[in-house]
Formats: structure tokens, sequence, C-alpha cells
């Protein structure tokens, strides 16, 4: 159908939301706006959906996530799987609508819906899918996207995020129905009343911060001082309910008023993502005034956790998500040492795009380690192996650059309730030793070399910026180049046409005769090419030089 055609069919039927109509007529004449809403479907893969909240079948609404769902229910009623999903929003606009038009067709499925009553982290969604015995999840989230975005992960009845193989078996599903006449629905009063969608009780919560708890080496925290802003999102009910239980006094956690309400619209951090500066702004900005000894940042559905500590010149500096992995995996090795926890045979997991100096730590403390593709359900997806084998004791840890850490088995997602709890005991043992976090992170750079990283993101929007993506990858995969910046590359690995031992992934890196390393991939979730960037030197300004010559290079790519 021409996309004139499509617009016209949505402008006569998608009035169920009034929202969608208003968009519709605003774009009357426009080409290009109707073009970009209707050219495609939005695409349904192992993240579920993720999309610019509006009208048409590229973006998010109740229409899309109706025919999802549908598609969903079709593939667990022709499964052994449970008849049983659990479902979670955060704080993004719309959110409570899209779970409950998800429930409505899955209860006219036969399908039993579990919601949350309120707003609860990502992570929390992926213990209820298991904790309640459901044979799916579905967490209504954008994660660290812009206001203007929504999304629909799928987890699967393990607690991780779909596989490869249940996404496509649920795409073909969902490629059968329309829009509008085939997903099936239930009034959601009467699918209540039938007991088709129930309420999640407290105890699920809180049994889940209790496992956090479970996970703890056990340092006493009650003398940290700390800032916390949940970015307007979902983590604060969750956070402090774990700080209390910690021991952390009520009085020493100051939380940034102008982010600790819930808003869709994150009108202090447009971009609300803890990865970058101007998200955490606010909050460092209140450090100025407070002196903590550590402000923790969590993004709207808490499975990504930031952090800053004391500069030791009378300000804040952040710590980035490969120096939290380090630091973090450096200390749960310590300490479970010390204390004679650490299991025979241990193993950890981080991606092929997360610091290479994990390598050295993991050599140094006896450590499996484990590389997957970027993607925490990856990481999640070793938990289970290993939990299959029998062996669940032996992980330890599970990091990725992007601010994701876990350090249990208690969910197969990253959990950033959990990083909170290892950030504030790492920040307690080092505190006894007389150190700060960046003491700790600089004593690491000494002992194993300075490993720096730097991301570089390329935005390429609309269905001409597709194309493009696609163009630039064809082309560095035609021509592989020889040297970058004037090193030479002494190794390439194509992950989506060499044989690497993991799934197929659109993915380049480039392995170059200094010790640095580059690595391209088109985003999963946004229209964006990231490229990765990784130097090791003697010190930090020389392997910082090195990654702003990569970048260069880099940047030269992106205008192809």
């Amino acid at each position: 159908m021409a996309y004139e055609e499509l617009y016209k069919l949505w402008l006569s039927r998608a009035g169920e939301d009034p929202d969608l109509i208003t968009e519709l007529n605003g774009i009357a004449g426009d080409e290009s706006g109707i073009t970009d809403r209707f050219y495609r479907d939005l695409e349904f893969g192992t993240g579920g959906l993720r999309g610019v909240i509006g009208a048409g079948t590229n973006r998010m609404n109740i229409y899309t996530i109706r025919r999802a769902t549908q598609g969903l229910a079709d593939y667990l009623n022709a499964s052994p799987l449970p008849k049983k999903v659990a479902i979670a929003h955060d704080s993004r606009n719309k959110g409570e609508l899209f779970c409950r038009e998800a429930a409505r067709v899955l209860a006219a499925n036969g399908i039993t819906a579990y919601l949350y009553p309120r707003l609860e982290p990502t992570p929390a969604l992926s213990w209820a899918t298991r904790y309640l015995g459901c044979g799916a999840g579905i967490c209504v989230t954008a994660s660290h996207n812009p206001a203007k975005y929504n999304g629909y992960k799928v987890y699967g009845a393990d607690g991780c995020q779909i596989t490869l193989e249940v996404a496509d078996k649920v795409l073909s599903a969902i490629e059968q129905h329309d829009y509008f006449d085939s997903p099936k629905l239930m009034d959601y009063d009467e699918a209540a009343a039938a007991g088709l969608i129930q309420t999640i009780d407290d105890r699920c919560l809180s049994d889940f911060v209790d496992a956090v708890l479970a996970l703890r080496p056990g340092n006493d925290v009650s003398k940290l001082k700390l800032v916390y802003t949940p970015l307007n999102g979902s983590g604060l009910e969750p956070v402090k309910m774990l700080l209390s239980r910690m021991g952390v006094p009520a009085q020493n956690v100051t939380v940034v008023p102008e982010q600790e309400k819930p808003d869709g619209n994150f009108p202090t951090c447009p971009y609300p993502n803890p990865e970058i500066r101007e998200a955490m702004q606010t909050g460092l900005e209140l450090c100025d005034k407070v002196h903590p000894d550590l402000m923790i940042g969590t993004d709207p559905d808490c499975d990504r956790m930031g952090a800053a500590v004391p500069d030791g010149q009378g300000g804040y500096r952040l710590i980035t998500g490969n120096e939290m992995g380090v630091l973090l995996f450096d200390y749960i090795c310590r300490v479970r040492i010390a204390n004679g926890t650490m299991p025979k045979d241990p193993v950890a997991v981080t991606t092929i795009v997360s610091t290479d100096m994990a390598t050295p730590v993991a050599k140094k403390y006896g450590v499996e380690l484990r590389r997957t593709l970027t993607g925490f359900k990856f990481i999640g997806e070793q938990i289970g192996l290993l939990e299959a084998a029998g062996q669940k004791e032996r992980y330890i840890f599970g990091f990725e650059e992007s601010y994701g850490y876990l350090s249990g088995a208690h969910v197969r997602d990253k959990d950033a309730v959990n990083a909170v709890m290892l950030a504030c005991e790492t920040a307690a043992y080092y505190a006894a030793k007389g150190m700060s976090l960046l003491d700790a992170v600089n004593a690491l750079y000494e002992e194993f070399g300075y490993y720096r990283n730097a991301l570089h993101s390329y935005t390429f929007e609309g269905e001409s910026g597709m194309h493009t993506m696609q163009g630039i990858m064809e082309h560095l995969r035609a021509q592989a180049p020889a040297e970058i910046a004037g090193y030479a590359v002494c190794g390439v690995t194509d992950y989506e046409n060499d044989d690497t031992g993991l799934p197929k992934a659109n993915v380049l890196e480039y392995r170059l005769q200094n010790g640095a390393k580059l690595m391209v991939r088109p985003s999963g979730t946004e229209p964006k090419i990231k490229v990765y960037l990784s130097a090791v030197a003697p010190s930090a300004a020389e392997a910082d030089a090195i990654n702003a010559a990569l970048a260069e290079a880099a940047n030269g790519w992106m205008k192809a």
C-alpha cells in the first residue's frame, strides 16, 4: 500500500487515541512526514520494539503494541510455555497505556497478564517473569533514549531478553496480522474480573531487593554520604528500599529534587542517559553543595548506573562504564577470595566492545573471562548455560561498557539496583583504607596500564539515513583499511561473515599494532552508527591521544 493510502487508512481508523489523529491532521500534505511514519513497520528484534511515540507503522502507539502483542500471544499459545506474562513500565510517556493495551490483547488470547501496580525497573520485570513462573515478560521502556521514544522489550521464561530464534518466530507471527482488525482485544475491567489481568503483589518487588542484598560481601556502608538521581525514572522506590536495608541512614541520602519524581518529558535531562555528563549535571551541581562520598544516577528503567566521585580538587569526576566495570570486577574478586567465597573455576562475562583491561584483571585472579556480542541478553545467556550445567555458582560478575552490571543470577539483565549496592560496598571498602573510588581507579591503571576507551555515535535519521548507514558498512567491508590514523592494522574481524564462535552480528573490529582497537557497530535501537575506540599506554594522556587520532579517522568514514 502506498504511503499516502496508509496515511488515509490510519486517519480513518486510529481514533481510539486522539493524539494520533491530531498528529496525522498536522502532517496533511507533508510528504516527508508521511513517508517517515509509514515507509516501514517498526522493526521487531531481540530487543523487541523501540521507536518514536506517534502515529504510523514506524511509530510506537497502541496499534503497533497490540499487533506485536498478538504475535507474542500466538507464539506462546503454540508453545508449551506457561500462558502467563509479566508486564512492567517505567516513566515513559504512554507507558501505562501501552501496558494496559498489551494486557487486553493477552487476556483476549487466554493468557494471564500480571502487571506491576506502578512503574518499576526493567530488572524487576526480569525478576517477576521468573518469580511468577511466566512464559514471557514485557517491559515498556525506551531505556535511556530521549523523551520522544518508547519501547517494548520482550523477555523469555528465563528472564533474558528473547533469543534471535524466538524473535524470528514472534516476528513471523506478528507479520500475519494487520494493525486494526486482527489483534484480539478484551475489555480491561472484564479481563480483571475474570482473573486474566492480575496485579503483581508488593512482595515480588520486596523479594527482588532481598535477592540483591543476598549478594552483598558485607562491608559497612553506614557512614556513606550519597547523592542519588533516578533521572525522573523508575529507580527511586527500589533504590531507596535497598539503601535502607543496607544500613545507609536516610539523612545520608540526598535525592536530586528536580529529577526525583517520574516524568516522561525529562525536563532537566533531555537525553536521560547516565553515560553522558549533561544527564548528570544537575546532580553534580548538587554535589558541590552537599559534598557526598559518591553520586549515583540510574537511567529511566533503572538498568544502567552512572557514578561520580570526589576528584581531590574540590570537584567531582564521572567514572566511565568501563572503569566502573573493572573496579567492581576487581573488588568482587579480591573480597570473595578474602572471604573464602570465590567459587571453583569462576566465570566473568563482558562484551566484545568493553575494555580489554578486564583481561589482565581476570588473569590475576584466575577467572575465566568470556566475551559476548553487545547486549546484556548475551551475558544473561551465559548465566543460563552455567545454570543448565548445574554450575550457576561459577558466575561472579558481568558488565558492559554502557553502564550495565550484574553480580548474581537473580535476574538475567543488567541491574542498576544491584550496581548501586556494589558501588556503595566498593566505596565503603576503599574508604576504610583511606582511599576514594578515584584513588582505586588510578591504582588499577598503575597496576594494569592505562586502558582508555571512547565512544563516538553518528546519527542518520529517516529512510535515507538507514541507507547511508548500510552504505558505510558495505564500503568498510569492501575496502578494509590497511592503516588507521597512521597505525598499521594487524587484524580485522567481521562478526557478520567470519567464524567467531558468536552469533552473526553487523560489527567490524580492527586491531592495531600499538595495542589499540577500533570497532564499528550500527545501533540496534537507534538510527546511529557507534564507533568504539580503545588504547593502552603508559599514561592516560598518551592513550587519549591515540583515541583522538582514531576518532578523527572515524569521522572521515562517517562522511562517506
